[in-house]
């Protein structure tokens, strides 16, 4: 697009997903995902925590990839219940736990964003409320035999199986649930890049 053509964009994240939403909201950029071990702080409430985990990613890159024209894009996406944040799952047992425990319920999913450049950075978040409807341990189990959702946390993906059959009702953005809040980050890319 011809407002970020001067930019040099690079996505800090080597999520499919993210990369697939970059690409439909018509932006030219470069893929490098951050290298990090993410820590989250018991103290922080859950927006703090995917905003914080975000910033993690950012600040693993080194100074010099940052040209003066250069963006840098990371995010990270957490799965909360009323009480937790549901990770990645290691395993079938644990997925099979996590979506038992979405089934039936409503929950948080919450993205948070980094963007930086050598001058400045900016951290937002946005968090959509997802309702599941019932689900059966064989509906479960089937999803997690054919799609293997361990890279995912809270061990599901809205755009598969499990989300088309399994998702009543959702309040807020469905591109966050997939991982990126293409909408929000649009109006923030377009202001920080009108900050240069």
């Amino acid at each position: 697009m011809k407002q970020f053509e001067a930019f040099n964009i690079v996505l800090g994240s080597g999520s499919p997903r993210r990369k697939k939403l970059l690409e439909e909201m018509g932006l030219s950029f470069t893929v490098s995902p951050s290298q990090c071990e993410e820590k989250i702080n018991p103290e922080w409430d859950f927006c703090e925590a995917a905003e914080n985990l975000a910033l993690q990613k950012a600040d693993a890159f080194d100074e010099s990839l940052f040209s003066e024209s250069t963006i840098l894009i990371t995010a990270d996406t957490i799965v909360c219940t009323e009480s937790e944040i549901l990770g990645k799952p290691l395993n079938k047992e644990e997925a099979f736990e996590m979506i038992s425990s979405l089934s039936g319920n409503t929950h948080q999913v919450i993205t948070g964003v980094c963007l930086k450049s050598s001058r400045s950075q900016k951290l937002f978040h946005v968090s959509t409320d997802v309702t599941f409807a019932t689900l059966t341990k064989e509906e479960i189990s089937r999803y997690i035999d054919l799609f293997r959702p361990y890279d995912k946390a809270g061990a599901y993906g809205i755009q598969e199986w499990i989300g088309i059959i399994g998702v009543e009702h959702i309040e807020g953005s469905y591109f966050n649930v997939m991982g990126l809040p293409t909408h929000r980050l649009y109006s923030e890319l377009k202001r920080f890049t009108e900050s240069f």
